[in-house]
């Protein structure tokens, strides 16, 4: 064999590899993490997880990515450890449908059809539909299209590829020899495991086993424990994925290493079990030595899975407790709704991200009320709790940021691109209310410090000001959480009746000031709290006005210019946003508007 073949070979395996994680990538697409939500809802009983297991990992094709997923599902605590051993178990028989679509290259039919779903035929044709989709056909879901009918056509012709880089390995004679040592069966299934871990992928390690067929060496005791090996050999994804993460995610990780170790064991003392008692009476199998062809090795691959669930079915109870007492100790209970797992999936990588800004507008509110209470009374305790929560928020923001950015590397579609940038500026906005927050906390120590206090007048006129302020950030939280157009609606016209009492409350300062009603040191406060008040409503008709325009008519004035719609609705275009501010200015301004 030359340095070319192996070149060959390598490039084969490479173009094999990026047809299935181009296909897989499609698919996720397409699914829009529907596969995902079923994954979180059907999971109520065995049998249904089983299913759902081996529909998912059917149609993403790669088991390790499924089960990646349930040790991110088990982590962020959506869904529970007992749920994922059917998830897991099915994931082995759905991981088995690549093998069978790469069957059909040994179709033998002068049928045009039949030729067609050759291969050589199938993969060049599957690759040109889905360049054609992907550049020349516009919309997302053309695009998702073609981009699976590329991985399935590149998936195709790498196998060919595979094969004919292979071809020269059957005239030599120490390839024979090696294919020999194979069938100790330790042998074989440390092969088989190693080469599915550098791989990170049985699927793959199965399609070059296949490939390999065409050279003669394989032979059914050679093939089994190598089939066998892959199956224990993908579980190193899914060990490195649990790293790091929550004792229930690590117990996930090894529920699917002690299944398919098990199973391994299990179908191996049973097949050689069977052999030797054979052998003993004289009766040698003859498949034992057969040569095997695409097609045997797929239907050894999926007969093992499949009898391995089946065994091991009635004990899923069992295989938990093991898990458990494998890692022992209570689990930490954490919510990491961040969990990086879950950026192979978008869309449900999205929804995390989305609840973790929910949670920030959560903390951004919590902060407000809080510093508002301090103006009030001042407490140290209270001090410290709203220092925690504006930590806790410049973690998420920092935690965020990061991970909206690697996600963001991925390729997306439009709509998910545009959720992106929309998360990012609305934790930036919840990043910088918890901010004027502390600003307002740290106005309230200084007033502690010096024993300064508000005039009666001053005091009022502030409380009219926090309790809109205090509308607006939770119309705005609420909003964002639910999508809420009516919810958003409203935001804007409590935000123009803050800005008319800032205007008119530092006004009324400043003429308390030349008076000399209100000291300098007084009124420094004064007017730096409205300053803030004012700036936290403005971070709230931001992520209002995100809402409005996402949720408006394709046609509708906001749509086509922000600027105009709210240059609009400000000057007296919008009877709705009228009545709104009407409304607003009765419950807040008019009860100080004649002090």
């Amino acid at each position: 064999m030359k340095i070319t073949d192996v070149i060959s070979l390598l490039g084969a395996i490479a173009t094999f590899l990026f047809g299935m994680s181009t296909m897989t990538d499609g698919l996720q697409k397409l699914s829009s993490g529907r596969l995902e939500h079923i994954m979180e809802k059907l999971t109520s009983n065995i049998f249904k997880s089983v299913l759902v297991g081996a529909l998912v990992t059917g149609l993403i094709h790669s088991s390790a990515a499924t089960t990646v997923m349930c040790v991110g599902f088990v982590n962020s605590g959506i869904m529970k450890l007992e749920q994922t051993v059917g998830i897991i178990m099915g994931a082995n028989i759905g991981t088995t449908v690549t093998a069978q679509i790469l069957r059909l290259g040994d179709i033998s039919s002068d049928n045009i059809f039949m030729v067609l779903m050759k291969p050589q035929s199938f993969g060049p044709i599957m690759a040109v539909v889905g360049v054609v989709f992907y550049l020349f056909l516009k919309g997302g879901k053309k695009k998702m299209i073609g981009q699976f009918c590329l991985g399935l056509g590149l998936l195709f012709i790498g196998m060919k590829s595979m094969e004919a880089a292979v071809a020269p390995l059957q005239e030599l004679p120490q390839f024979q020899e090696l294919f020999v040592a194979f069938s100790n069966p330790v042998l074989g299934i440390l092969v088989g495991a190693l080469v599915t871990a550098l791989l990170q992928s049985s699927t793959a390690s199965v399609g070059l086993l296949q490939a390999m067929t065409t050279t003669g060496a394989i032979t059914f005791n050679v093939a089994l424990p190598i089939i066998m090996g892959q199956n224990i050999g993908t579980c190193i994804t899914t060990v490195i994925s649990s790293v790091g993460a929550s004792k229930n995610a690590k117990r996930t990780a090894m529920l699917h290493l002690y299944f398919n170790v098990i199973g391994t064991l299990l179908f191996l003392a049973a097949a050689y079990g069977f052999y030797y008692a054979a052998s003993a009476s004289g009766n040698v199998p003859a498949f034992w030595s057969s040569q095997m062809n695409r097609g045997d090795i797929a239907s050894i691959h999926t007969f093992f899975n499949m009898a391995c669930t089946l065994v091991l079915l009635p004990f899923h109870k069992l295989l938990v407790r093991l898990a458990v007492r494998t890692v022992p100790g209570d689990d930490e209970h954490t919510f990491a709704l961040l969990d990086e797992r879950f950026i192979t999936s978008p869309s449900v990588a999205l929804e995390r991200a989305h609840d973790t800004v929910v949670q920030m507008g959560q903390f951004a509110r919590e902060n407000y009320r809080l510093a508002v209470e301090l103006l009030d009374h001042f407490d140290e305790k209270k001090v410290e709790r709203l220092n925690e929560t504006e930590n806790a928020l410049d973690k998420l923001e920092g935690l965020l940021d990061n991970y909206l950015v690697k996600l963001n590397n991925r390729a997306l579609t439009s709509v998910e691109n545009a959720k992106v940038s929309e998360l990012l500026h609305t934790l930036s906005d919840f990043e910088r209310i918890g901010d004027y927050s502390v600003n307002l906390s740290e106005s309230a120590g200084i007033l502690h410090e010096r024993g300064l206090s508000f005039s009666p007048k001053a005091k009022i006129e502030l409380k009219a000001m926090t309790s809109a302020v205090d509308e607006t950030l939770d119309r705005a939280v609420k909003c964002f959480e639910s999508f809420s157009r009516e919810e958003a609606m409203g935001v804007e016209p409590i935000e123009e009746v803050v800005d008319l009492m800032r205007d008119e409350l530092r006004s009324r300062h400043i003429e308390r000031l030349k008076t000399g009603e209100c000291t300098i040191e007084l009124g420094t406060q004064f007017l730096e709290l409205l300053i803030n008040l004012e700036r936290i409503s403005d971070h709230c008709s931001n992520i209002a006005l995100y809402i409005v325009r996402e949720t408006a008519p394709k046609d509708d004035l906001i749509r086509v210019d922000t600027h105009a719609y709210m240059h609009a609705i400000h000057h007296g275009e919008s009877e709705a946003f009228d009545a709104e501010f009407r409304k607003y200015r009765e419950k807040y301004y008019a009860p100080i508007e004649n002090l």
